[in-house]
């Protein structure tokens, strides 16, 4: 179960080393590039989820590869330099970059900004890639688009009810209590009663019956849900 794969594109070998280590050992995959002259072809071959790119690179500099980059792909790329003038960095963003570290730059600050952008791109939490879609049977959760399909049909949800499905979803044929269906939707700028989950809970069974699905998400008097899988083709 691998995590995000980053690439690190780094002349100096010690700080190379370093960003390597500190990454994995946040369960990042790392894949740490050593040849300036085949990183097309390399970033080609790995199709990382970030790439983190030094601007003083032999043969060409950072801001080249950003270019090329986002010929193929959209991927976050951060600019890591020792140049420090706004200049250097709006040149980057202009040319696609999605942030910048200012060298020497602390290891903290570094996962910071990239667990931010793995967040923010990858779902709540650099959703392992290969969970992107969670199953049943025909009924397919999307947990980057947050969209529920069956049958060609497609229904989006909102982030409450992303929630809510994903629970019933690996928790199937068994009594989720209210009080865990809270904890899951809980987001810490709203406030979640019980009559929060009621609305939600009735709203995702629309959103299912709309697909084709009766029957499957079951109130349990006074305990909680039941999602029945056998209500799913």
């Amino acid at each position: 179960n691998s995590m995000a794969k980053i690439m690190i594109i780094e002349d100096d070998p010690a700080l190379r080393k370093q960003v390597s280590e500190v990454l994995e050992n946040y369960a990042y995959e790392v894949v740490a590039s050593t040849n300036f002259q085949t990183i097309e072809q390399e970033f080609k071959k790995e199709t990382p989820d970030l790439v983190l790119l030094d601007i003083n690179l032999p043969y060409f500099d950072g801001n080249y590869y950003c270019k090329m980059f986002r010929r193929h792909s959209n991927v976050p790329i951060v600019i890591t330099s020792a140049r420090n003038s706004d200049l250097d960095q709006i040149l980057s963003m202009e040319l696609g970059a999605d942030d910048y570290l200012v060298k020497p730059f602390s290891m903290t600050v570094l996962l910071a900004k990239v667990n931010a952008i793995m967040r923010r791109l990858y779902g709540e939490y650099a959703v392992k890639k290969e969970e992107s879609m969670i199953h049943m049977k025909e009924l397919t959760l999307d947990t980057h688009k947050f969209q529920l399909s069956y049958e060609q049909k497609v229904e989006e949800l909102s982030k409450t009810e992303y929630r809510l499905m994903k629970q019933f979803m690996q928790c199937p044929d068994k009594v989720i209590e209210r009080e865990q269906l809270l904890e899951a939707i809980w987001e810490d700028e709203d406030f979640i009663d019980d009559n929060t989950l009621t609305v939600n809970v009735t709203r995702l069974k629309g959103k299912l019956k709309s697909l084709g699905i009766t029957e499957v998400i079951r109130t349990k008097r006074g305990a909680g849900y039941l999602f029945d899988s056998k209500a799913v083709q």
